[in-house]
């Protein structure tokens, strides 16, 4: 199928593309070319578009409508894929990496299943479920059930982050901890959902967590993942937690393999969510169930997509960017 682009958020993930590799501490860097990412790339995988055309064996997409894009696209014949988990592919094709994305103003979409009705959604937002809240969607899934009041840390509430506050707080969860170093994006936390919220950037995350939370922690979900959080996330855990690692700032981390077997933790990465957890998210968005996080407006061209991913890798946006095309 060929959609026309109308929104493409901007993602920070895309400002690690744009550099080309992942940081891997002491093993040096992931070069994305070495994993068979092909160069030059057009980025953007958070897109609603409208339908323009569609090949014979589409059924049942109509042109004209709206539609927000799952991006995540798998083999298709793999175990994950078969499982319906297209997102742990070893070969995933996904839009905006593997294949073109929707930093552009037209996107191709290989199969109708991809495609989501978005109903009375505001397009700008729908677009950021894609990643930002089908990623927080499936950290959150990974830490819950748990006691409402029981703590559970969200690090880095930029855009992700914020809406993995918001999530939480949707599906009942009332103990809260927000940790950033923007005053702005803790003051948004608030207003989402969090309870607490710890500025970062005394030197000692892990005694800066407690002192706010009172207790060793039930989760952390770092959507940083860098050194200092993610060895900041094992000091602040309880017996039998749940590390849950998103972010890719990169880094990395020693562990005493005693503590980890003691203090049975969990550590598990996260990486974006599957078709059916997106549907969920839009489920739970159009049923007003997910608070919306503030949306940033741009414009869908180069000097757009230059700018917003500046910005993302300087820190401190209090939202989502997402660009508008024409």
């Amino acid at each position: 199928m060929l959609l026309r682009v109308t929104h493409s958020g901007v993602c920070h993930t895309d400002t690690h593309l744009r550099a080309g590799y992942y940081d891997l501490g002491r093993r040096g860097k992931l070069r994305l070319v070495d994993r068979g990412i092909p160069y030059p790339m057009t980025m953007g995988h958070e897109v609603v578009g409208v339908v323009e055309a569609a090949g014979p064996e589409a059924d049942g997409v109509e042109a004209g409508r709206t539609r927000l894009v799952y991006p995540w696209i798998g083999c298709g014949e793999c175990a994950a894929c078969l499982d319906g988990r297209e997102n742990a592919c070893p070969k995933g094709r996904n839009l905006g990496v593997a294949r073109p994305g929707g930093y552009a103003d037209h996107i191709l979409v290989p199969h109708p299943r991809y495609l989501l009705g978005i109903g009375d959604l505001d397009p700008s937002w729908a677009a950021t479920l894609a990643c930002s809240g089908l990623t927080a969607y499936a950290a959150a899934n990974k830490v819950l059930p748990l006691p409402p009041e029981a703590p559970v840390v969200v690090i880095g509430v930029g855009g992700v982050g914020l809406t993995a506050v918001a999530t939480l707080h949707a599906l009942g969860h009332r103990a809260i901890c927000a940790v950033d170093r923007e005053e702005a994006n803790l003051a948004v936390a608030a207003e989402l959902g969090a309870s607490l919220a710890v500025p970062a950037g005394s030197g000692d995350l892990a005694a800066d967590v407690l002192a706010a939370t009172g207790q060793p922690v039930a989760a952390v979900i770092d959507f940083v993942n860098n050194e200092q959080t993610a060895s900041a996330a094992f000091e602040v855990i309880v017996k039998g937690g749940r590390m849950v690692q998103v972010g890719l700032f990169g880094g990395e981390v020693t562990i005493p393999t005693a503590l980890l077997a003691l203090k049975m933790v969990t550590i598990q990465g996260s990486f974006v969510g599957t078709l059916t957890e997106l549907h969920e998210v839009v489920e739970l968005a159009q049923q007003g169930r997910v608070p919306r996080i503030p949306v940033i407006d741009g414009k869908l061209s180069l000097d757009g997509v230059t700018d917003s991913l500046d910005r993302l890798a300087a820190a401190g946006v209090a939202g989502r960017i997402v660009l508008k095309g024409e």
